[in-house]
C-alpha cells in the first residue's frame, strides 16, 4: 500500500459520490469515482485500489454481487453503503465479505475514520492486498514466470530485469490490449509517492523495448498510444 490509500468509491448518486470523493481527498486519501458496478470492475483493473466504498443499491449489477466478486478474486477491504437501515441487510453485507457497513445518511467523517479503522486493521493483519499473480505468462516468444521474477525466451534464455521494468511487464502482460497511461503505471508499479518521476515509466519502456523487440525503434509488442500511453499488442496466454 503506498503512503496515500488509495480509494474506490463506488456510488450511482452523483450528488452523493462526487461530494464524498471531495471530502475524502482532503482527509488525505486519493479517490477514484465509479458510478455503477461495471465502471467500479474497470477501475480495479486499472488501478491499485486499497480499499472500495461501495453502495448496494445501483441500477445493473447491485454492491453485493460486486462485493462478492471483489472478495472472490482479492483481499481488499470492502465498506457498504445503503439506505436500508434493517439487521438482516447488514448482516448479509458482512456474510458476502465486507469489512463494514455504514448506513446513509452518515456523516462523511464518520466514514472517513472508519476507512482509517479498516485499513489499520487490514495492514496489522499481513494482508498483502496487491501480491502478485502466480504462474507465468506467455507473449510473443517470451514468458514471464512470476514465481522467479524471470523473463525468459523461445531459448529458455534468462534476460535479467530490474524490480522496475519486472513489475512494469508485469502490470502490461495482466492486462492486455489495454491501454495504460503513466499514471496508471506509476499507480500498480510504484505507488502515488512516484507520481512525480512519470518519465521513469518512459524509461523503463525504453528499456523493455530493448530487451523484448526484435526492433525496439519500430515496437510491436509494447506499443505507445499517443495521447494515452502503452499497451501490450500481444496476446498473452496465461500458463
Amino acid at each position: 500500500m503506498s503512503e496515500t490509500p488509495h480509494l474506490l468509491l463506488v456510488d450511482d448518486e452523483r450528488s452523493i459520490r462526487e461530494p464524498l470523493a471531495q471530502y475524502l481527498t482532503k482527509q488525505g486519501f486519493r479517490v477514484t469515482q465509479a458510478g455503477d458496478a461495471e465502471g467500479a470492475r474497470a477501475r480495479m483493473a486499472a488501478y491499485a485500489i486499497d480499499l472500495v466504498v461501495l453502495d448496494i443499491m445501483m441500477p445493473g449489477e447491485d454492491g453485493l454481487s460486486l462485493c462478492r466478486h471483489i472478495r472472490e478474486t482479492s483481499e481488499m477491504p470492502v465498506i457498504l453503503l445503503t439506505a436500508r437501515a434493517e439487521e438482516t441487510d447488514r448482516i448479509v453485507g458482512l456474510e458476502m465479505g465486507a469489512d463494514d457497513y455504514v448506513v446513509k445518511p452518515f456523516s462523511p467523517r464518520e466514514l472517513a475514520a472508519r476507512i482509517k479503522v479498516v485499513l489499520r486493521r487490514f495492514q496489522a493483519g499481513g494482508a498483502k492486498q496487491h501480491a502478485p499473480e502466480s504462474g507465468s505468462f506467455s507473449f510473443a516468444g517470451w514468458v514471464l514466470k512470476t514465481g522467479e521474477r524471470a523473463l525468459v525466451d523461445r531459448e529458455g534464455v534468462s534476460v535479467p530485469l530490474s524490480t522496475g521494468e519486472y513489475n512494469l511487464l508485469h502490470a502490461l502482460v495482466t492486462r492486455p490490449r489495454q491501454v495504460l497511461t503513466r499514471d496508471q503505471l506509476l499507480d500498480l508499479t510504484q505507488g502515488r509517492e512516484a507520481a512525480a518521476f512519470d518519465r521513469a515509466i518512459d524509461n523503463q519502456i525504453s528499456r523493455l523495448r530493448k530487451k523484448i523487440e526484435p526492433d525496439a525503434k519500430s515496437p510491436a509488442i509494447i506499443k505507445t498510444v499517443w495521447g494515452g500511453g502503452y499497451t501490450l499488442a500481444a496476446e498473452v496466454t496465461r500458463l
